[in-house]
């Protein structure tokens, strides 16, 4: 049909303008969901992630972006934009505040890197996988599922431990976008200083920022920019010091 062709053809030209509409309406969505049905005990941010992760599953091996009419997606999803959001949600952050956090916020990265590495890598080894690249690749999978797949690919992994290490990471970011309001109160998380000892203990930055979104919005620049350093710090010591030491155990 002719109006089919011309809707599909304008839908594929302005394919970032799509997907940034299809976003907007999922997030509009699961927001109300979440007031309507959870009464807001599950975040709307989450219900839309489960939303994509279902979408994506039966999209294909690039998510719905497989289909032409959503082929912005591919660029709205892509790397250039993640960075660019981790990297903006910085900008509303204080730097006096930051000054205050000092070493706590330094050794509370470094102890959730390591924490969270040793907790992942030794379920995956509970569940089999006990050579150092499967034990290095879930571990660094269960810090982010950015990590993840950075530490699998510079060690030689296989697609399917990625494909692990990429859930571990997912189910992990959904764990802690559900669970940050429900035990904020009882941890203290209402100023920026513990926000950002607890992006940096907990370090995935889309769990955390969304997280906090949930509780209070105002504290997501200092979670956020914390679990970026996480991020960062796991990627240099996860296919490195953490590998070589799996080697040496292993």
């Amino acid at each position: 049909m002719i109006g089919v062709d011309i809707l599909d053809e304008m839908f594929i030209k302005n394919g970032l303008v799509i997907a940034f509409l299809v976003v907007g309406v999922m997030l509009f969505l699961a927001d109300w969901m979440s007031k309507k049905i959870f009464n807001k005990r599950i975040p709307g941010v989450a219900i839309a992630i489960l939303a994509a992760l279902v979408m994506a599953y039966f999209g294909g091996d690039k998510g719905i972006a497989n289909h032409s009419v959503f082929s912005g997606m591919a660029l709205l999803g892509g790397a250039m934009f993640r960075d660019f959001t981790i990297v903006a949600t910085a900008m509303g952050a204080s730097l006096s505040e930051l000054r205050k956090t000092g070493l706590p916020g330094i050794i509370s990265l470094f102890i959730g890197v390591i924490v969270t590495f040793f907790v992942g890598g030794s379920i995956g080894y509970a569940m089999g996988y006990t050579d150092a690249v499967s034990f290095t690749t879930i571990g660094a999978g269960a810090c982010t599922y950015i990590v993840g797949p950075i530490t699998g690919a510079a060690i030689g992994a296989s697609s399917d431990l990625i494909a692990i290490s990429i859930a571990a990471g997912v189910v992990k970011t959904i764990f802690v976008t559900i669970i940050t309001p429900l035990v904020a109160k009882k941890i203290g998380l209402d100023n920026p200083g513990t926000a950002m000892i607890f992006g940096g203990m907990i370090g995935t930055t889309s769990g955390v920022a969304a997280g906090l979104a949930a509780t209070d919005p105002k504290l997501v620049p200092y979670g956020a920019l914390t679990a970026t350093f996480y991020t960062g710090i796991g990627v240099l010591l996860c296919p490195s010091v953490f590998y070589l030491l799996m080697v040496y155990l292993l």
